[in-house]
Parts: C-alpha cells; sequence; structure tokens
C-alpha cells in the first residue's frame, strides 16, 4: 500500500504543475499540451484504483477526442498560435482566495457529508470486463469510424486554418 501512496502522491503532483501551467501559460496550444498532461494524469489514477476500464475511456474520450476537438477548434478560429500578453484578466488576483473558499466549502461539505463510510461490496456489481465486453464488442466497428472522421475533420483544420 505504500508504493500505492508514493504513486499517488508523485502523479497528483505532476497534476497540480501541470494544471497551473494549463492556467498560467499565454501559449493556447501549449495550455491545450498541458492540459493533455493533467488528463493523462487522472487515467494514471484510475490505473492505480484498478479501474482500468475507465483509465482507457479517460484517454480515448478525454485525451483523444476532446482534445482533438480542442485543437480542432484552436485552428479554425485562425487565433493567434503562440504569446499573447491580451488574454488575462486583470482581476486575477481575486480568483485565488474564492478557489481556496470554494475547495475549502467542497472539503467540509464531502467530509460531512461522506465522512467514513465504505463503498458496499456486494456479490451482484458487473465487472469492467463485462461492461468492456458490452460496449467495444458489438460497437467496435463505429469507435474505429469515429476515429478516422475525427482524423479527417484535424486534417481539414490544418487546410483551412493554413495561410497560402
Amino acid at each position: 500500500m505504500i508504493a500505492q501512496n508514493i504513486g499517488f502522491a508523485i502523479i497528483a503532483a505532476v497534476m497540480i504543475i501541470a494544471a497551473v501551467r494549463v492556467v498560467t501559460t499565454s501559449n493556447v496550444v501549449h495550455a491545450a499540451l498541458w492540459l493533455v498532461v493533467v488528463l493523462s494524469g487522472v487515467a494514471a489514477q484510475y490505473i492505480l484504483l484498478a479501474a482500468e476500464f475507465v483509465a482507457v475511456t479517460q484517454v480515448l474520450v478525454y485525451i483523444g477526442a476532446v482534445m482533438v476537438l480542442f485543437l480542432f477548434g484552436t485552428m479554425l478560429t485562425r487565433s493567434r498560435i503562440g504569446r499573447d500578453s491580451g488574454l488575462n484578466n486583470t482581476y486575477w488576483k481575486l480568483g485565488i482566495p474564492v478557489a481556496l473558499v470554494l475547495f475549502a466549502a467542497m472539503a467540509v461539505a464531502l467530509v460531512n457529508s461522506f465522512g467514513d463510510e465504505r463503498m458496499p461490496t456486494d456479490d451482484n456489481i458487473v465487472s469492467t470486463q463485462q461492461v468492456s465486453d458490452q460496449i467495444f464488442g458489438p460497437y467496435l466497428l463505429p469507435f474505429w469510424a469515429l476515429s478516422f472522421v475525427l482524423l479527417a475533420a484535424v486534417i481539414g483544420a490544418i487546410v483551412l486554418a493554413r495561410k497560402d
């Protein structure tokens, strides 16, 4: 259990650093890449929890599809790719205490709501293998087709965003 806690701490530290870089970088593409690091950390945390199916779904849906669509939208807006100093709001310092108050309120609410309550151990719980067989068995071809559609969308965004 000690190695799992150390792994959790390392992954959480990387996620926190990457999350801070997402909101502090002035390059939109770099922010998207830092967000990929954060979402990869979430998938790694799921693996530590022995929830491999949720980790793979995290990688497919969020890292694969959502980030492709995010970069697709960034390219289609024809915004400047690179540093932009006008992105920061002048009230960003006000956000720090507000974020700390919200964090404290959520922590108190979670501790008061759940306390030391444990997950039920029932034999009727469906395994992740059964869920993945139900989803990826008959619907594997549509998942592949969707990946080609997303690839075509990215190529189209690059063609539209080029300045020729």
